[in-house]
């Protein structure tokens, strides 16, 4: 049964038609060792329990992708699918140096390394924090499906700590640009809500390419309502008991005040202090107004 729970999907406009892909909310904690024969998996697998096959798969292929548009929106360069996976675990935080290794050279076991700062040592990835663990089928889900691929993620955010939430929501849409995807996701993180109200203020993604919706239980039965993001970043129709406290993600240049008794924050584009001042004073109503 659905409970109140916040759903997002990002790149919203793209065909229903696509391949769907399921990652579910209890993940794999890490194996020592992985043997893999060749197979080549359509995906992680609902729980990650493929995803040493599908990295390792990769790079017998040699598939490599787009990780992210450069500023004027060109595609960067090309990377294999692990220094991708590599890559998007050190923008969220986690790790510094991750690699799939062959734990002998007559064996077909493998193992996860990871080296969480240029400074530790290389460990085994089941012995590493758990949120390591459970981000990384998703991570590695998100660089090995085709381009133009729908994925269906149920609570990316767990075992994460409230930084990471955040930094994975700038992930997301990265990805979903890079990559062409529709990321749809069950979340309970009001850390990625912020950091996709934040990212629409700084115009960093398309507020029409981002569809919010709250899920919720009347004691019967479930139903969603789409929530409203306009380009300043906050939410018209906030959602009952979401969240009681006021949302607020200061960026360098910015203001971030109360929009209304709703509790939505209100996110202004960078301006000079005095203009931002200005543009935040309250309008007649009582309700504060955000000027692009």
């Amino acid at each position: 049964m659905l409970t109140s729970s916040e759903t997002c999907t990002l790149n919203s406009n793209i065909s229903s038609n696509t391949v769907c892909f399921y990652l579910g909310p209890h993940r794999d904690k890490g194996q020592r060792r992985y043997a893999w024969h060749g197979s080549e998996p359509a995906d992680v697998g609902t729980a990650g329990e493929r995803l040493v096959d599908a990295l390792l798969a990769s790079r017998e292929r040699g598939r490599n992708n787009v990780s992210r548009l450069a500023p004027d929106g060109k595609p960067e360069e090309r990377i294999s699918v692990e220094e991708h996976v590599a890559r998007m675990l050190r923008d969220v935080g986690l790790v510094s140096e991750f690699s799939v290794e062959r734990a002998s050279t007559d064996s077909g076991l493998y193992r996860v390394k990871v080296r969480l700062s240029r400074e530790s040592v290389a460990v085994d990835l089941i012995d590493v924090g758990f949120g390591v663990s459970q981000v990384l089928p998703l991570l590695v889900l998100l660089a090995y499906v085709p381009e133009g691929s729908t994925l269906m993620l149920e609570q990316p955010e767990m075992h994460l700590h409230p930084m990471v939430q955040s930094k994975l929501a700038d992930v997301f849409i990265d990805v979903a640009q890079a990559r062409k995807l529709q990321i749809i996701f069950e979340s309970h993180s009001e850390h990625m809500l912020m950091r996709l109200q934040r990212r629409a203020a700084e115009q960093k993604v398309d507020p029409d390419q981002v569809a919010l919706y709250f899920c919720e239980n009347d004691g019967v039965e479930s139903s969603l309502s789409q929530l409203q993001l306009d380009d300043c970043g906050s939410i018209a129709n906030w959602p009952k008991d979401f969240c009681r406290r006021t949302l607020s993600e200061p960026a360098e240049g910015t203001i971030t005040t109360r929009r209304d008794s709703t509790d939505s924050a209100c996110f202004c584009h960078s301006r000079p202090m005095a203009r931002a001042r200005r543009a935040l004073m309250p309008s007649r109503a009582g309700k504060f107004r955000c000027v692009p």
